[in-house]
């Protein structure tokens, strides 16, 4: 970067000739706005920067020395500088836009068992603080609030490690002025015991959980409710417990085992992991955040492409009889851009007899 940034007139001009001087203000046109984009940001955003225009750079680059070839003569200013910078702002700010916005995503499925109508409003992966407060949460739980829900489902990494007590405080009072007439449920994510922090927040999970149970809103933990006798929510612990801090989980038949098959079955499952024991186990719904939609270009394709980690990156999907959804969650982590994908909250219209 600071090579090809040496390569502009404007630099040579300032530095009148000096090597020294032209490296030095080569360098700092890196740096300092980087250092900016750090201290403003984070250091993950000011990798998500720099990896673009890098990219972007060596694609210019390229198609100017295709030019220069075809045309059989140099260029006299260093274009390719100049088209990098200008996509990677656009591109950005595009990205942006679309994790920084939160739009309404709508499906509808149906069912043959006696549930009626039933209207789910799913939120997963807002990790407060990221691109809203505690506060700004209720914005969009206003608009939530708007879509008139039956039942609204939180899908884990409600907050993360980098999500101040006071900001938790915020967001969970938020979650009780919901009004659903079957009430709020949520489950945990990977992220809202704040393990990975190693208890550096100021809270863990009972403390967490404990504030959301204030507020009114249900914690299912490898649990289900029956609800008005028509349908059930199965709470499931997060796949992390096994994966990453060595506890476990029930499995999905032993969950479902005593319930009665003739009921709907909504099942809430922060990592779309397990999709295939889901399937044999005959529920009719899961609901998974996580993946974040894949977050940024080149990974949604990747991940869509070789199932890395998960056995769906976003989207509805059907296996057997059940109904598969996973969101791209209501924010991000750590990243406040959003390349594949976009912030959204998901309604769900459940037909059924």
């Amino acid at each position: 970067m600071i090579y090809n940034v040496h390569k502009f007139r404007f630099v040579s001009a300032l530095s009148r000739g000096s090597k020294e001087a032209g490296w030095l203000i080569s360098t700092a046109v890196v740096l300092l706005p980087t250092a900016l984009i750090w201290i403003a940001w984070g250091f993950m955003n000011a990798v998500v920067v720099l990896l673009h225009l890098a990219a972007f750079w060596i694609m210019a680059a390229f198609f100017q020395w295709a030019l220069q070839k075809y045309r059989k003569k140099p260029f006299q200013r260093h274009y390719a500088g100049i088209a990098a910078v200008l996509v990677t702002v656009i591109y950005l700010t595009v990205g942006f836009i679309q994790a920084n916005h939160v739009w309404q995503t709508d499906y509808t499925v149906t069912t043959a068992k006696p549930v009626g109508s039933l209207r789910v409003a799913l939120l997963a992966d807002s990790h407060v603080g990221t691109t809203f407060d505690g506060e700004g949460l209720a914005a969009h739980l206003a608009r939530i609030q708007e879509q008139k829900p039956d039942v609204v489902v939180i899908d884990g990494d409600f907050v993360d490690e980098g999500t101040s007590k006071a900001d938790m405080v915020a967001a969970s009072r938020a979650l009780g002025q919901l009004h659903a007439p079957y009430g709020v449920y949520y489950v945990f994510g990977n992220h809202d015991k704040g393990r990975y922090a190693n208890g550096q927040r100021g809270y863990d999970g009972d403390d967490l959980m404990a504030e959301l149970q204030k507020n009114g809103v249900t914690v299912l933990q490898d649990q289900s409710v029956l609800i008005d006798h028509r349908f059930y929510l199965v709470g499931r612990q997060d796949a992390s417990e096994e994966k990453d801090f060595g506890g476990s989980r029930a499995s999905i038949s032993d969950l479902t085992k005593n319930l009665d098959k003739d009921k709907y079955t909504i099942v809430l499952d922060h990592q779309p992991s397990d999709y295939d024991a889901e399937a044999a186990a005959s529920v009719d719904l899961v609901l998974s955040g996580h993946t974040h939609g894949g977050q940024m270009i080149p990974m949604v394709q990747l991940m869509r492409w070789f199932h890395i980690g998960e056995d769906n990156v976003y989207g509805l999907e059907r296996r057997g009889n059940t109904d598969f959804i996973v969101t791209s969650g209501i924010s991000d982590w750590a990243m406040k851009f959003k390349t594949g994908t976009r912030s959204e909250y998901v309604i769900i219209d459940i037909q059924g007899k």
